[in-house]
């Protein structure tokens, strides 16, 4: 890790004012990504994966309909892409490679755009390989709980929209680090992706626990209602902004109860639909959040989350689309949603499950 992200302590002490809700504190673990050059031996968001050179790379075997999104562009032109407009802006923010990586992709995009020029584009059934989109060593998200014997999370997703959801097909794999011999230096890419957001930008991290307190949505009723008394929050010495003194319940979801951005842990971030529980398809265990994937890191609802050190930032005026410090990896799902993760607390090796949100 070569950078570090502080969270500000929240306003409200959570359980000071809501003792009730005490029991439902939850730690979590903030990823707060930065661009950055990671290795195979970092914790990292679209970094180089620690994979074994001997095991075959993971590709998406379903059907794809490239271009029908009308882009077309290799995940190393939307990198060049990237890089050429935070350069042409002076976005300290952006992406910034040394000339020997920018030499690189450009050699890497040159080569798909030949494939592409050399004929039709790949058929519909054709393997798509996988593209990195995080990977987390214990040692820094000790939250991870993994199977027995790996040290190691890797994630993975197909760059195209799945059916019925239209969202990237996930991939999760677990492993031990020290089980890696030679790496692999030169997985395959996929000749497209269905859109720029779906190529992750590399990323460094810098894991902060922090604890979070379930978003209204989740609490019973009894306990939303409570949340929402204004006389609740008064009785308590709370004085809530003018904004939020017809609706208490927006300044607990905004700035008290879940942490926006990428995310180990926690509490999921509903707001496209009520909460609904999700179950493992072998054993019916109620599966726990593992990781939020998230568009932003902060919005301008949640801005009171943001570090410390990205303050000045994150108050500063509108940035140029593309260009925002609150989205360091340059995801973006959904409608600038968030996708979340989830395993079975029973056994991580049964199938997860994920969902936009």
């Amino acid at each position: 890790m070569v950078h570090v992200r502080t969270t500000p302590p929240r306003p409200v002490e959570v359980a000071a004012v809501f003792p009730e809700l005490a029991p439902l504190a939850r730690p979590a673990v903030r990823l707060h990504p930065r661009p950055g050059s990671p290795s195979v031996g970092d914790s990292s968001v679209g970094g180089p994966l620690l994979w074994p050179a001997g095991e075959p790379w993971p590709h998406c075997e379903e059907a794809h309909l490239h271009g029908d999104s009308g882009f077309r562009q290799s995940p190393a032109e939307v990198r060049l892409d990237r890089h050429a407009r935070a350069r042409r802006h002076e976005d300290p923010y952006g992406p910034s490679f040394t000339p020997e990586e920018e030499a690189a992709l450009e050699r890497k995009a040159a080569g798909l755009a030949e494939r592409l020029d050399a004929g039709p584009p790949w058929p519909a059934d054709c393997p798509v390989p996988l593209l990195p989109v995080a990977q987390l060593y214990l040692r820094d998200v000790p939250l991870l709980r993994p199977p027995a014997g790996a040290d190691l999370l890797q994630l993975l997703w197909c760059p195209y929209d799945h059916e019925p959801d239209w969202k990237p097909a996930t991939a999760v794999f677990w492993r031990s680090a020290a089980s890696v011999g030679d790496v692999l230096t030169t997985p395959p890419e996929p000749s497209e992706a269905n859109y720029p957001g779906y190529v992750p930008e590399p990323c460094l991290l810098a894991p902060e626990v922090v604890t979070e307190y379930p978003g209204s949505l989740d609490l019973s009723p009894a306990s939303r209602e409570a949340v929402g008394d204004r006389s609740r929050w008064q009785a308590a010495g709370v004085d809530l902004d003018d904004s939020y003194a017809e609706y208490p319940a927006e300044f607990y979801d905004a700035g008290l109860a879940e942490a926006p951005g990428w995310k180990v842990g926690g509490w999921p971030p509903w707001g496209r639909t009520d909460p609904y529980r999700l179950h493992c398809q072998v054993c019916e265990a109620r599966m726990a959040p593992l990781l939020t994937i998230a568009s932003f890191e902060w919005d301008g609802g949640t801005r009171g989350w943001a570090p410390r050190e990205d303050r000045a930032a994150a108050h500063a005026a509108a940035h140029r689309a593309g260009l925002s410090p609150a989205q360091p990896t340059r995801v973006e799902v959904g409608s600038a949603d968030n996708m979340q993760l989830y395993v079975c607390p029973a056994s991580p090796e049964h199938p997860h499950a994920d969902l936009i949100q």
